[in-house]
């Protein structure tokens, strides 16, 4: 299926590691242009390097902390005039409500809650007038299934997939289309770090995490290509009329109400 990529600018936030990298390389596959940012210019110059060498499209980046005062300005400017735009930077810490302290829960929503948000209204008005575009919110089935255990990621999850609603409610009005995706537990070193964290807790040794992924859909976790194909296909043409609402691809987990 040609999905007639090519040729259009990307700006894909958190995209130096996980889903944000293989983002980074399916759409660049696709020919499309990027912008990247995250904290680190050293993870951004490989991955930079790693894409150049497969890809005969052009990478720019801007390595900045995006909770930082005047960065969201700073990235909408380096990137310029975008197709698209991914947010995914950003990572809420799991915990109860007596385990995260005020401190820790306004830090966790300081780069994903806000900044999609701070994001999405620097980069709507440029789309809008130029004719358009897409905002792709890679949000997390946190906000669906509402575990005590993550208690501030399904909050702060749930926020965003409201909001990718309500924007994208009325967006194809300026031709921009708003739409969220909800991966489960993907191929990257976060589930694994999560496993170990709950196999110390549940088995008693975190080195039986393993085990823990019989209880996952398959008995295993989505593959980055299961998540990433999603994305190219919504932020294509042949996607046109989707807008304001949420893709869940978890294997069911959402539905059944428990991650394990």
């Amino acid at each position: 299926m040609d999905l007639n990529l090519a040729g259009r600018r990307v700006l894909i936030t958190g995209a130096s590691q996980g889903i944000g990298a293989a983002l980074a390389h399916a759409f660049a596959a696709e020919g499309c242009n990027l912008h990247l940012t995250a904290r680190s210019q050293a993870k951004l110059d490989n991955l930079r390097t790693e894409i150049a060498a497969a890809n005969r499209v052009h990478v720019s980046s801007t390595a900045i902390d995006m909770t930082a005062e005047g960065a969201i300005d700073q990235i909408v400017t380096d990137a310029g005039d975008v197709d698209v735009l991914v947010n995914n930077a950003g990572v809420i810490p799991s915990g109860s409500l007596d385990q995260i302290d005020a401190r820790t829960w306004r830090d966790g929503w300081s780069l994903k809650g806000f900044g999609y948000v701070d994001m999405m209204r620097a980069v709507y008005p440029r789309m809008k007038s130029r004719g358009g575009g897409v905002i792709l919110n890679n949000i997390g089935s946190g906000g669906e299934i509402c575990d005590p255990q993550y208690i501030e990621g399904a909050a702060g999850n749930a926020s965003l997939m409201a909001v990718t609603r309500a924007l994208g409610g009325n967006s194809l009005a300026d031709r921009i289309r708003v739409i969220g995706v909800n991966p489960g537990p993907v191929d990257t070193p976060r589930i694994y770090q999560m496993l170990r964290t709950w196999s110390k807790s549940r088995l008693g040794d975190e080195g039986r995490y393993e085990e823990l992924l019989a209880s996952f859909p398959l008995g295993r976790v989505a593959r980055t290509e299961e998540i990433t194909d999603l994305f190219l296909f919504l932020a294509s043409d042949r996607s046109g009329y989707t807008s304001g609402t949420i893709f869940t691809v978890d294997g069911g987990i959402a539905s059944r109400r428990s991650v394990l």
